[in-house]
């Protein structure tokens, strides 16, 4: 029941579209944007969405045959026949993009562009399986690791805050890193996350960015 409020008020947020074509992916979109496309089952009908990361207005947009259907601001759930398109965003990337059924039965992730960072990763993993897959380890291990080693300092520089201190008491963290390594770690984990993001992996602790928007 949750979940269906939560959806319904996602679609309430659909504004219908301009008509506009959709631009093709060009190599200067790398840095901003994504972009994924679905054809219907037993349909000639394709449907894209295009994200441009760096819109400050957070929004996604749905066309239907390169013609502008519909956009919404993020995260989005665009009703299309027989279910609806789940759009959601983090810092690194694309987090979500699935077609789910309206009468159950299994998701479907849309298919990235293949002139994408997303396209680009996918047939990196089709035509390197194994070197794809270590990857995705060394991307995993490498957000534990930060997790680990970064929430004690953390937590001994949130309680030295004295209004904080007086509430919970102080914390000492047992690891102090020097300065370099919790900026290579910061950086490792960052990159990472946008690893990850390529592949629309993502969970909550390791790659931040709650979903408080349902």
């Amino acid at each position: 029941m949750f979940a269906g409020w939560s959806r319904r008020r996602r679609q309430n947020k659909v504004k219908p579209g301009d008509g506009h074509h959709l631009k093709a992916f060009r190599w200067w979109h790398l840095a901003h944007r994504s972009l994924f496309h679905l054809r219907m089952e037993g349909s000639t009908r394709v449907y894209a969405v295009s994200l441009d990361h760096f819109d400050l207005d957070e929004k996604a947009h749905l066309y239907l045959d390169g013609r502008h259907e519909a956009e919404s601001t993020l995260p989005a759930a665009f009703p299309v026949p027989g279910g609806h398109i789940e759009v959601a965003a983090s810092t690194f990337g694309v987090r979500r993009m699935h077609y789910v059924p309206q009468e159950g039965g299994p998701e479907r992730q849309l298919t990235p562009d293949a002139d994408s960072n997303e396209g680009y990763r996918a047939r990196f993993a089709a035509r390197h399986p194994l070197a794809s897959r270590m990857i995705g380890v060394v991307s995993l291990v490498v957000l534990v690791v930060a997790l680990v080693l970064g929430i004690p300092q953390l937590l001994e520089e949130i309680t030295s805050i004295e209004a904080v201190a007086d509430v919970v008491g102080t914390f000492s963290s047992p690891l102090h890193l020097p300065v370099w390594a919790n900026t290579a770690l910061v950086v490792a984990a960052a990159l990472a996350s946008f690893e990850r993001a390529l592949r629309l992996r993502h969970n909550w602790l390791l790659d931040g960015d709650a979903d408080l928007d349902l």
